[in-house]
């Protein structure tokens, strides 16, 4: 029954090829503009994903402030300070805590040769940092636990800084000066396309092992404290267990707002959302309305259609076919130009996407030419199975007027139809 249906559906099609294919033309179009937005919006979510992810998937960063309570009758205004002993408090007692780490940071001259930047951070870290911040090495290696237990004059640096101090020549193994102190390059990190930061974008920064910045500045109290939960899903709970276990050491009320301060992964993501979220909802409508269009035009031909063909529905009528045939029938045409429309639209999509290749979005703000930060139009199944859900909605109520108008003809009136 359903073979027969799509079969009489394409000889009527093919009865008028010309206006059958200019109809679809509409659907083509249509089908293109959505897949290619839905593409573009997917697009931009990873990237500023990926953008925020450069900060740390998963590392909360712990500020010390002063406390605003006074707990057993201390006074507030008390300076909250990070030391290695609160380190230590968090690794012996908040289980859901995998690295924690302190962090202090100066902006000593760095030199190489007769090259100096005087305003680039030097931060004092430990090893696991590089893991808990994505510091991702495109040269060399990150810091070890030997250069820290030993105390070794080594030095990580981001890549725009390295730009800055060694042009294109390569940085691992050559010397440089911090604070008139040799230190050795041991890594180099590829320009990172980041949307937030601290102190300074990483592009500019360097890392040094904590126990050697020691030897440049004092390092009792450090800038930061840094941890990374055992899993994503348990950041608020161990934000909460740092905090009680930094409380208890130090004396402070663990309910005092002010006195440590912490800035996590769940502070970006309404940020996220409410950027692409909305906009991929934006659009999505843009491109349904634009198929909306030629589903209009499909209603308006098969409305034509169905006056031209009184007759022979009168016929088919007469001969024994109910309502629900004809209905069908009609339906069945809309639908096949529909998906013939829509299969042409999703290779026009894919051969625009190739054409396109990519369109520039952070890569220029972050001077990046490696096409990280670029829209890349890339069709996934994800987005074909979305259209394609669009495209039988606006086939379905394209088709369901003319296919109604059709079925509810009087069979007497209709064979009289001239």
């Amino acid at each position: 029954m359903l073979v027969e249906i799509i079969l009489e559906a394409w000889v009527a099609l093919k009865r008028n090829v010309t206006r059958s294919l200019l109809t679809m033309l509409g659907i083509v179009w249509g089908i293109a503009t959505v897949t290619l937005l839905i593409a573009y919006g997917n697009s931009f979510r990873s990237i500023l994903v990926h953008g925020f992810d450069a900060f740390g998937k998963s590392v909360v960063i712990c500020w010390p402030q002063q406390t605003s309570e006074q707990p057993g009758g201390q006074r507030a205004g008390k300076k909250v300070v990070i030391e290695q002993a609160d380190v230590d408090m968090v690794k012996a007692t908040v289980p859901l805590v995998r690295y924690v780490c302190r962090e202090t940071v100066r902006r000593p001259a760095i030199s190489y040769g007769d090259r100096m930047v005087g305003t680039a951070p030097v931060r004092g870290v430990c090893p696991e940092y590089g893991e808990m911040r994505n510091e991702v090495p495109s040269e060399g290696r990150w810091l070890n636990a030997e250069d820290e237990l030993e105390r070794r004059r080594v030095i990580f640096l981001g890549g725009r800084l390295k730009e800055q101090l060694f042009s294109g020549r390569p940085a691992v193994g050559e010397t440089l000066q911090v604070a008139g102190v040799r230190f050795t390059v041991v890594g180099v990190m590829a320009r990172k396309i980041q949307l937030s930061n601290y102190f300074s974008s990483d592009d500019e920064s360097s890392w040094i092992p904590y126990s050697t910045a020691g030897d440049l500045w004092n390092t009792r109290y450090a800038a930061v404290m840094l941890f990374q939960p055992i899993a994503p899903q348990f950041e608020k709970k161990a934000m909460a267990q740092v905090l009680a276990a930094v409380a208890a050491r130090q004396n402070f009320s663990p309910t005092d707002p002010k006195a440590f301060q912490m800035f996590g992964r769940d502070e970006f993501r309404p940020i996220i959302d409410g950027l692409t979220i909305g906009l991929q909802v934006l659009l999505t409508f843009i491109g349904t309305l634009t198929l909306g269009i030629g589903g209009i035009g499909v209603m308006n031909i098969m409305l034509v259609s169905v006056d031209e063909r009184i007759r022979e529905i009168g016929l088919r009528r007469a001969l024994g076919a109910r309502k629900r045939h004809i209905k069908l029938q009609f339906l069945a045409e809309t639908l096949l130009i529909m998906v013939l429309g829509g299969a042409i639209g999703v290779l026009l999509s894919y051969f625009i996407a190739w054409a396109v290749g990519t369109l520039p979005m952070m890569g220029p703000l972050f001077e990046d030419e490696s096409g990280q930060g670029d829209i890349h139009l890339r069709i996934s199944m994800m987005t074909i199975l979305v259209s394609s859900a669009v495209l039988l909605l606006v086939g379905v109520i394209s088709g369901l007027v003319p296919a109604l108008r059709a079925s509810k003809l009087d069979p007497v009136e209709a064979l009289r139809y001239e």
